[in-house]
């Protein structure tokens, strides 16, 4: 299916690795000019020259570094995409996940430094680019979270509540923001990130598992018997970045294979 957004121009955070990444590449591969974002130097560079080698119709890809939490990152990151292309049509935001822990083992700091993470780094984002996503053809904006805030997952408070917070906000701006610009959420389960193939290798020199399609086999949580591929992910944030999707708006999708509740 062409998504008939070639020539778009997304945004997209912590979109050097993981889930991020994938939604940049599935947007590239449509065409769409792509500004990605991390922390890492070396990985956001990688990133740009990996996902430059996959661009459609001669898209442009290009690497702002720096950190979600920092409002002068944040005006550095919106400036550049404007300067560089000349407007904005899709925003796409994305974090890594807070420590985990139990209720009783977090304090004030965890609880401030989660919401500033998660939240606050949407709620600053969103407001620096809803004028220019409004003054497109179809402005979109995508949050990326978990599907934690659907179903609490031990272990990960801070997660559990948190991001409940996004998709709250994510629903006020398909109000607010109407009919210019759409909003929706995507809240995956487990997907085959660096992430969790870290965490499987991890296991394995621990001596928990023997090779790492066992241990991978414990992430494993659905009916479809098999862990997402991040580019699962990617290709719907692509859909809802779309107007193949116009007249989804304000909703929180699940993309979990459809059940479990492993996720990270």
């Amino acid at each position: 299916m062409d998504l008939d957004i070639s020539g778009n121009v997304a945004l997209t955070t912590a979109s050097s690795s993981g889930l991020g990444f994938a939604s940049a590449q599935a947007l590239v591969r449509e065409g769409v000019n792509v500004v990605i974002n991390g922390r890492d130097g070396d990985r956001l560079a990688a990133a740009e020259e990996s996902l430059q080698r996959e661009a459609a119709d001669g898209a442009r890809v290009v690497a702002v570094q720096g950190d979600i939490t920092d409002t002068d990152d944040l005006d550095r990151l919106v400036e550049t995409t404007v300067d560089e292309f000349g407007r904005l049509d899709h925003l796409v935001t994305s974090a890594g996940g807070p420590p985990s822990g139990a209720f009783l083992d977090t304090d004030d700091e965890d609880w401030e430094a989660a919401y500033e993470l998660l939240v606050m780094s949407v709620v600053r984002l969103a407001r620096k680019c809803a004028e220019p996503l409004a003054d497109g053809d179809g402005g979109t904006i995508v949050t990326i979270t978990s599907r934690s805030v659907k179903e609490a997952i031990d272990g990960l408070v801070l997660s559990n509540a948190v991001r409940m917070s996004v998709v709250g906000l994510e629903k006020t701006l398909s109000k607010e923001l109407g009919p210019e610009v759409r909003a929706n959420a995507v809240l995956p389960g487990s997907h085959e990130t660096s992430r969790i193939r870290e965490l499987v290798d991890q296991a394995i020199e621990r001596g928990e598992y023997d090779s790492y399609e066992e241990g991978l086999a414990d992430w494993v949580d659905n009916p479809l018997d098999r862990i997402g591929d991040p580019i699962e992910l990617g290709n719907t944030v692509a859909f809802l970045s779309s107007p193949r999707s116009g007249y989804v708006n304000g909703q929180a999708i699940v993309v979990d294979g459809g059940g479990g509740d492993a996720t990270l």
